[in-house]
């Protein structure tokens, strides 16, 4: 699992800084979190992780203000989460993760991004099940087994653990993020810092792409990333 990790993460750094839509796609995010559970982050959990990871990330804090107080002010657009699945260059399996206020825009923008790259879009669950939707942290450390009791402590389900260059990875269930974050930080105390905080799609298998394919997947991923609606490009491919 932590290979394809790493594999990711290393493809998330490509994508992203060649990401100039950063800000718009964090202030979506914000505003659709903090319309469905307040603007307060003190109430709303998922909202003050947003934030923190904002932050991190650094988004301007006026782009934050904004996104919030369009959400407290009622009204504007009506967001919705769509997930495009298919095959990719090299038949690498891929999910696109979406936030919407029109469907039928959003697909076809996808699809378009998909059939110039002359890959596949297939219905929902096509490569769904090759995925493990997982909670991921990285932070510093020499030893997992504190985080490890930390987190059986707090009764949390983990999935995987591994500590290697002074790094410790904790792979969970996405459905227990929030337990798993609250227990983590926890136990390394005040002003902790998790390199990475996130929920991603893991493959559980990778496939390897050469040529030809490797250019042609970075250029349909930086296609993806640069629609509105695109929140998260996942596939499983190394090179």
């Amino acid at each position: 699992m932590g290979r394809a990790f790493q594999n990711r993460k290393e493809s998330m750094a490509k994508t992203s800084d060649a990401n100039s839509k950063l800000y718009s796609k964090f202030s979506r995010e914000i505003y659709v979190c903090a319309k469905s559970g307040g603007v307060e982050p003190e109430s709303n959990l998922a909202l003050r992780t947003l934030l923190d990871k904002a932050k991190k990330s650094q988004v301007p804090a006026h782009v934050i203000k904004k996104a919030l107080d369009k959400a407290q002010g009622g009204g504007g657009e009506d967001f919705a989460t769509a997930r495009y699945e298919g095959y990719g260059p090299g038949n690498c399996m891929m999910i696109v993760d979406c936030l919407t206020d029109n469907a039928n825009r959003t697909i076809g923008d996808v699809r378009t991004c998909f059939n110039k790259a002359k890959a596949k879009m297939g219905s929902q669950g096509t490569v769904m099940h090759m995925f493990d939707h997982c909670a991921i942290f990285v932070f510093a450390g020499e030893d997992d087994e504190g985080p490890l009791e930390a987190l059986m402590e707090a009764d949390v389900d983990v999935g995987d653990i591994e500590c290697e260059g002074g790094k410790i990875t904790v792979f969970c269930p996405n459905t227990e993020y929030g337990k798993a974050r609250k227990a983590l930080l926890d136990f390394l105390g005040e002003g902790a810092d998790l390199e990475v905080d996130e929920i991603q799609f893991v493959p559980q298998t990778t496939i390897d792409i050469a040529g030809d394919d490797i250019e042609t997947l970075e250029k349909m991923v930086d296609m993806l990333t640069d629609l509105d609606d695109v929140q998260n490009v996942f596939h499983n491919a190394t090179y």
